[in-house]
Parts: structure tokens; C-alpha cells; sequence
């Protein structure tokens, strides 16, 4: 069927496009106007602003902190505020898909429970999907750097890894730190060295690097890196920028990282210092990792941190859970309007979105649960486009609090271009997906249209229309039909002979064959990236 979407003003920067114009749909794709002008369907958006579908590249919707997180917490499954809102797999498609988002990346899966996770994922509707690959706290990589191996045979490894379990890319979360957890250490930074192994956070790190390097991976690393949420962390999250040496790297929920020492408390905001460094380095990209108020849980495979976490937790119950490579751990949190350090992480991930000055670097995030449910995000896109609605929540907020941001003095208001290269153009070149994220003649044609309205919010909230594949699957904030998505995935060349080391060492350590873990092709639909080799 041809239909055409008439009268909207597209925005859509890959193209460099902002203009009132029609967009043409059929067969699943953006196609030109045909030469009668006729369509089988018309759908009026005069007014309405045209984007393409919107691509989340940090949410956790799937794997064993999910499900523990939902196991310890029922009392908060679904609940309004509640920690994601999403009772059944059914729930996360709709809400997404009904703010415009058409694709969302699950960042952290572990090689042996991607079976699992991929299955859960396969019964989300609405959404396209994708995982990254959690690697570099696993016994396996960390003997290959403590024996100096090459490069190849790393990449090796992380390419039959990334393969079998069917991801997007290479995740490392605290390099070495969930290893060191293992070995009693309750604290671990960049030059700090895994006790058994005697390799370093800073080796693990560049190995990992060099090996999506040499596999050609669009993704680059992406990175949870070391100290997450400490006072002074900003040195942290410096000291690896410059350990990446050029190469591209991708930090994960940078707010997390933007914290110095000053002031009475030792606590303050430090992410206009780190935003002047990312504003210098064209190598590094980052999500932001918002934080907003209200009830939430943490998840994380940084076990290290979450062990350190628990005290805070509320309600009062945690989970850790000390498992092979990253093992995981579950802190449920509330984040208040009435706390100093509260208040201020919610100030720095604002500073680091108005201070950082390309948004094709920058991505918007919650680091879902972790900073916030993804419920949250029209709220945030709201506060991003009106300093006025900023200075409306700052009045409600710890003076102290923000007298240790920049926030109060930042007036920097974010246009419909920025809103669709943070949310959708810069998110397809990062993950490689050529053919989302912009309204390209022979794109796939996932479409969001919102009607401008007074309340941001609210526009965000409930899209007017959203198309996926060409099909009309939500109008005015309401899904239509039910339709499935497909899951990106890689499968970079390596050297076979690395299954028959595997073999042997899985047979010794676990006593299982390491093809047990594999995700089987059929177990829902798969769309191939290819690899810069």
C-alpha cells in the first residue's frame, strides 16, 4: 500500500533536512512520489513535525538483573512512579513505541544467559532490538591479556562470543572489577591490577579496544568505566579518555562519572570540567544517564559498586549476585527532590547535555532503570527545549545543591534538530544501522509525528502517529495493531580454530560444551550489521 504522510515539517539532519514537505511509505520502506501523486492512503500531519523513528542505545529491558530486579521488587512492578512500569514484556514495546521509539539496545548481556535474554526480548512487540556483548571480567579474556596473547587471538575470542550470542558490540564494565570483587578488593581503578592476574583495568581496557579495532566493530567499546558514582570520579573518567589514545571509546552514563570533591559536603558537579574534555576529543561519545526523581532500581553488573551501594538501598533489600565473568547486582533506590547529592546529579546530567556541544557525540539516556525509568523521557526532552521549565524544577530544589552546578546560569535551549540527531540520526551511525534513524529515499520506513503542544511533555508522551515498517501502529498516544521486530546483530570473521580451544576449556572448567550457550538462529528474527573488515 502507498501512503503518504502530507504537509509535515520533516526534520531529519541526517539529510540535513528541515522543511514542510510529504513523505511517501510502501513496502516497508521511504520511496520517492510517484509521477500521478495518487496514494491509497492519506494521513494529514499539516502542523506536525516528522521524525524518524527514535533509537535508544541504553536501556535495560532484558537478563538476569531484570529478572531479579522484577523478583525482588513485585510491590513495584507496574505501580505508577514504580520502577519501570513495564509488568509484562508486552508493556515495554507499547510505552516505547508510543513516545516514537522504534528501536531500543538491552547494553549488558553476558555470553551465558544471551539465550535467555534474547527470548525475552523476542516477545516485546513494536520494537526493534539489539544487545551488546559483556566481556573483560571473564576468566577466558583476562588469562589471554595476563599471557600476552596477540591481538588477533583476543579479537578471535571476542568475535566468536559476539557471534554466538548474537550482539551488536563489545560491552566492558569495570574493566577487571567484578574479578577483583572475587578476591575480596572493595575498590579498583584504572591502574589498579586484578590479584590472580596481575593485569591491569588500563590493559583490559586498550585489549579490548585494539580487538574491536581489528574486528572493525561500527560500535566502539562501550564502556562502564571504573568508580562509578564516587566523589572525585571525574579523574577517572579523564585519566581513561586519555588512556584510549585516539581510538574511538564510548562512555556509559557519563552523569555517573561527573562528580569532583569540592565545597563543604566533598561532593559537587564536575561535568562542565568533563564536558570540556569530551568537547576536545572527537574519539569519545557518551550517554548521559539522567537522573529524575522518584522510586527506581539500580541493576548493574558492576558488583563491586552495587556491593558498595546496598546501604542506601530502598526499601531496605538487595541482591548481589557473584557469578561468572560480571556476575550482577540489584539496589532498589529512591531518588529525592529534598537530597543534596540527589539534586545534584540530576543538575550534572543536565550541565553535560547543554555544555557538550555536538549532539551527534552526545545520547540520550536514563541508563533505564538505573537513573530513571525510560517513562521519563519526555520529561527530559521537555527540560532540555524550555530553560524556563528548568528554572520552574531548580525553584523546588536544594539551593546548596545547585549552587555546586553550573546549571542555574546555562540558557542553552535544545531545537527540534538536536532533539532528532541525539534521539535518532546520531544513534543509526554509531551502531552502524545505515538505514534507520533518518527519512532517506529507501529507508525503512519507521516514522514518528508529534503534534507541538504548550506541554513538551505531553507531545513526547503520546506521539500523533507512529509508523513502523510503513504501518500505522500508534495514533494519538494509542497502539493500533501489534506488529514484531527484528534484532541487530553481528557476525565478524574470525579464525575457527579458536571453537577447538574452547572446547577443551570449556569441558575442563564448566564440563559442558561452550556451544550450549549459543543463541540458535531461530529463535526469532535476526538482521545482520556488517563489519568494517
Amino acid at each position: 500500500m502507498l501512503t503518504v504522510l502530507k504537509g509535515g515539517r520533516i526534520v531529519d539532519p541526517a539529510r540535513d533536512r528541515d522543511e514542510v514537505a510529504d513523505l511517501w511509505l510502501q513496502d516497508g520502506r521511504i520511496v520517492e512520489a510517484p509521477a500521478n501523486g495518487r496514494a491509497d492512503e492519506v494521513v494529514d500531519v499539516s502542523g506536525c513535525v516528522v521524525m524518524a523513528g527514535g533509537i535508544d542505545i541504553h536501556s535495560h529491558i532484558a537478563g538476569t538483573n531484570v529478572n531479579t530486579a522484577k523478583l525482588l521488587l513485585p510491590e513495584l512492578i507496574g505501580q505508577e512512579g514504580g520502577f519501570d512500569g513495564t509488568p509484562i514484556p508486552h508493556e515495554v514495546g507499547r510505552l516505547y513505541v508510543q513516545m516514537g521509539f522504534t528501536t531500543v539496545v538491552e547494553p549488558a548481556i553476558s555470553p551465558h544467559v544471551a539465550v535467555q535474554a534474547h527470548a525475552e526480548l523476542s516477545r516485546i512487540p513494536f520494537i526493534d532490538t539489539a544487545t551488546l556483548t559483556v566481556l573483560g571480567n571473564d576468566d577466558y579474556f583476562l588469562r589471554l591479556v595476563r599471557d600476552g596473547e596477540s591481538d588477533a587471538a583476543l579479537a578471535d575470542y571476542v568475535a566468536r562470543n559476539i557471534t554466538a550470542a548474537r550482539g551488536l558490540g563489545l560491552k566492558v564494565i569495570n574493566p577487571g572489577g567484578a574479578a577483583a570483587f572475587k578476591e575480596n578488593l572493595r575498590s579498583f581503578s584504572l591502574d589498579d591490577e586484578v590479584p590472580s592476574y596481575g593485569v591491569s583495568s588500563r590493559q583490559i581496557f586498550k585489549a579490548a579496544q585494539r580487538a574491536r579495532d581489528v574486528l572493525g566493530i561500527p560500535h566502539p567499546v562501550h564502556l562502564h568505566c571504573n568508580n562509578l558514582g564516587m566523589a572525585g570520579n571525574v579523574e577517572t573518567a579523564i585519566a581513561t579518555m586519555d588512556a584510549a589514545e585516539g581510538l574511538p571509546v564510548h562512555f556509559a552514563h557519563l552523569q555517573f562519572y561527573s562528580y569532583g570533591t569540592e565545597g563543604p559536603r566533598k561532593f559537587s558537579s564536575a561535568a562542565a570540567r568533563l564536558a570540556e574534555e569530551m568537547n576536545s576529543r572527537p574519539n569519545v561519545t557518551a550517554d548521559v544517564g539522567q537522573v529524575m526523581f522518584g522510586q527506581t532500581v539500580t541493576i548493574s553488573s558492576d558488583v563491586l559498586r552495587q556491593f558498595d551501594g546496598r546501604v542506601a538501598a530502598f526499601p531496605r533489600k538487595w541482591s548481589i549476585l557473584d557469578g561468572d565473568g560480571n556476575g550482577g547486582g540489584v539496589v532498589p533506590y529512591r531518588y529525592k527532590r529534598t537530597s543534596f547529592v540527589n539534586a545534584l546529579q540530576w543538575a550534572a546530567g543536565l550541565e553535560l547535555f547543554l555544555l557538550v556541544n555536538d549532539p551527534w557525540r552526545l545520547f540520550f539516556t536514563t541508563d533505564h532503570p538505573n537513573g530513571a525509568p525510560f517513562t521519563a523521557y519526555p520529561d527530559l526532552m521537555a527540560l532540555l527545549m524550555s530553560r524556563d521549565l528548568r528554572a520552574q524544577w531548580m525553584e523546588t530544589l536544594p539551593k546548596d545543591a545547585l549552587d555546586a552546578t553550573t546549571l542555574p546560569s546555562l540558557n542553552r535551549e535544545y531545537d527540534w534538530r538536536e532533539i532528532a540527531i541525539m534521539t535518532r540520526a546520531a544513534p543509526a551511525r554509531l551502531l552502524g544501522l545505515s538505514d534507520r534513524g533518518n527519512l532517506a529515499i529507501g529507508s525503512k520506513a519507521d516514522v514518528s509525528v508529534y503534534r507541538p503542544q504548550e506541554d513538551r511533555a505531553a507531545m513526547f508522551r503520546d506521539a500523533a502517529y507512529v509508523f513502523r515498517n510503513g504501518e500505522l501502529v500508534v495514533k494519538d498516544g494509542r497502539t493500533q495493531r501489534t506488529v514484531f521486530g527484528t534484532c541487530f546483530t553481528l557476525q565478524p570473521e574470525f579464525d575457527r580454530s579458536v571453537d577447538r580451544r574452547l572446547k577443551g576449556y570449556y569441558e575442563q572448567v564448566y564440563g559442558v560444551p561452550h556451544t550450549l550457550f549459543d543463541v540458535p538462529g531461530h529463535l526469532k528474527s535476526f538482521e545482520t550489521v556488517e563489519c568494517a573488515q
